[in-house]
């Protein structure tokens, strides 16, 4: 998957939009100081903060209206539009690769039809949430479209990225219009969202409830001394019940897994399939304790489960896909979470395949708003894959070898643990490897209040044996370590380079305030992209700022958490 800078047709198109642009921007400059109708300055101010003005102007140009909502709308729509184009490609390639037998091309394709339906909900959900929401509260949407947005952004560069081992089709689908549509709305689409203030400020027009990073609610701020003993004082009396319930044993779920039959269902599996589709209320999933050896999909229809188990060393779901074997990256997951609101708590997700099998997913998380709370995520190389969208993690164990906390959504993990464990002969550790591919993406791995350390195994070799708390895997790559504690294996240079000098003045690496002996800035990497940041940086990826969880889905979970800074 991962395998892989390849300098392709791609970044010759990009190069070619770049110069295309400054010359519309220069244009649309000149434009905007004769008169000019409403509509046309609308269009102006709009193409101008996308990445790719050509295909803009092509898309909003022929608009007739002076409604800013009716632009975002429909810049969403013509990317929703070239993502189903793009799809029809691959139903019609797929022909021709299984007349020619080749099984992993196959795999390939049939995970980016996976991903490009992904990509259309998550379209078809931004289209609506701007025709539900008046223009002066667009400000409260800004978070989820650009969230849903970035998430197209993921599938597609996955999609991409599955056909690492097969350049020919890499580059037939890079070469392809599909594909260079589909990508430059999405991104378009991205741009607008994202400097939506700025552009109604041009137009004459501000507007409400922007979240303010910079200026945190006080009643968010935890306690230092009892932040992992209660949960926030704002949290719903019925929430506060449910998560009692759930730690006293006395919550009644509404499935139960057993493997020895005492339950409703003998897999979970067969709970999931009888789990009520596009739920609106949480359904509860108790799974006891057992070894469950299954592969397990938590589909997009499957929504707001909670399922608890009863340890993250007692309930474990556990599988052995791998790369080596000839499963793809994407379909190697021994557990997969897409349906949106997805909780898990005191559960483990594991895959055995070993360092020897390279990549091989033990945890998947697509789900939106998603939370996983004294659980535990063991493997090798690419353990946990938070591909994309909101996710949350804490009192957490993670382990593995090589990228094993990898992908594109915008992710905090806190109050946990990592465990570097030892890698093949020869091998390198790296924490992360975060895949962010365009700067308008709200994307990014932070790490808070956490430990790093190096299993038992790994202890004797560790200084011998190179880790790294992470390297560039895409062009702005976005990682944070903050307030944790890094022990004395990390390598003074903190980051790895990807595969040679790639990315380094695009990337934004940071750390603020660790400790431990491996937490030393003083021969950090001197990286234009690597920064030590102070606290007034640094509270940009705090949970309250980071996630937007100050008024919508943490505080309705009951999992405790620090919405600001531990110290």
């Amino acid at each position: 998957m991962k395998g892989k800078i390849v300098v392709s047709v791609l970044s010759i198109i990009l190069v070619v939009g770049v110069a295309i642009g400054v010359v519309v921007v220069v244009h649309h400059h000149k434009l905007l100081k004769r008169g000019l109708s409403p509509q046309a300055k609308a269009v102006i101010n709009f193409c101008t903060a996308t990445d790719y003005l050509e295909a803009c102007d092509k898309t909003l140009g022929t608009l007739n209206s002076t409604d800013p909502k009716e632009y975002i709308a429909h810049a969403i729509l013509a990317a929703q539009d070239a993502v189903k184009k793009h799809f029809n490609l691959f139903e019609s390639t797929a022909i021709v690769v299984n007349n020619n037998n080749n099984s992993r091309t196959k795999m390939a394709l049939d995970d980016c039809r996976d991903m490009m339906d992904l990509a259309v909900q998550s379209l078809q959900a931004s289209y609506s949430e701007v025709g539900d929401a008046q223009l002066h509260t667009m400000g409260d949407r800004i978070n989820d479209l650009r969230t849903w947005l970035s998430a197209v952004i993921s599938y597609q560069q996955s999609c991409l990225d599955g056909f690492d081992h097969d350049p020919t089709h890499k580059s037939s689908i890079q070469d392809e219009a599909t594909f260079t549509d589909a990508t430059q709305l999405t991104a378009n689409a991205l741009a607008i969202v994202t400097k939506l203030q700025e552009i109604l400020s041009n137009l004459g027009l501000h507007l409400n409830n922007i979240p303010n990073a910079s200026s945190p609610s006080r009643r968010l701020l935890l306690s230092s001394h009892h932040h992992h003993l209660y949960y926030p004082q704002w949290f719903s009396a019925s929430d506060r019940k449910l998560l009692g319930r759930i730690d006293n044993g006395n919550l009644r779920p509404d499935a139960v897994v057993a493997k020895d039959g005492s339950g409703h269902f003998k897999t979970i599996a067969a709970a999931l399939a009888a789990a009520p589709k596009n739920s609106p209320r949480r359904h509860t999933i108790y799974v006891k304790a057992g070894i469950y050896d299954e592969y397990i999909t938590v589909d997009k229809k499957t929504t707001n489960i909670l399922m608890y188990g009863d340890g993250p060393r007692k309930t474990i779901v556990t599988g052995h896909k791998n790369y080596v074997d000839g499963t793809s990256t994407w379909q190697s997951a021994t557990f997969s979470a897409i349906g949106d609101g997805f909780i898990a708590r005191s559960m483990g997700f594991q895959n055995t395949a070993g360092p020897q099998k390279h990549q091989a997913v033990a945890l998947r998380v697509q789900s939106d708003k998603s939370a996983f709370f004294n659980c535990r995520m063991d493997g090798y190389q690419d353990t946990l894959y938070n591909q994309a969208n909101r996710q949350f993690f804490r009192n957490c164990v993670i382990s593995g070898t090589v990228d094993f906390i990898f992908g594109d959504g915008p992710t905090i993990i806190q109050n946990s643990l990592i465990i570097v464990r030892r890698p093949l002969d020869g091998q390198s550790c790296t924490v992360t490897a975060q895949g962010k591919t365009v700067a308008n993406e709200n994307s990014g791995t932070v790490i808070q209040n956490c430990r790093i350390v190096p299993e038992q195994k790994l202890f004797a070799d560790r200084f011998n044996i190179k880790t790294y708390l992470g390297r560039p895997w895409k062009k702005f790559s976005t990682t944070v370590v903050m307030e944790s504690m890094l022990a004395d294996f990390i390598q003074a240079e903190g980051w790895l380079a990807w595969q040679g000098e790639y990315f380094q003045d695009t990337l934004y690496y940071a750390e603020y305030n660790n400790r431990g002996p491996g937490s030393n800035l003083d021969r950090r990497v001197n990286w234009k992209g690597y920064h030590k940041i102070d606290k007034t940086t640094a509270q940009r990826f705090t949970v309250q700022a980071f996630l937007n969880a100050r008024d919508n889905w943490l505080p309705t979970l009951g999992i405790p958490y620090i919405s600001g800074f531990k110290f």
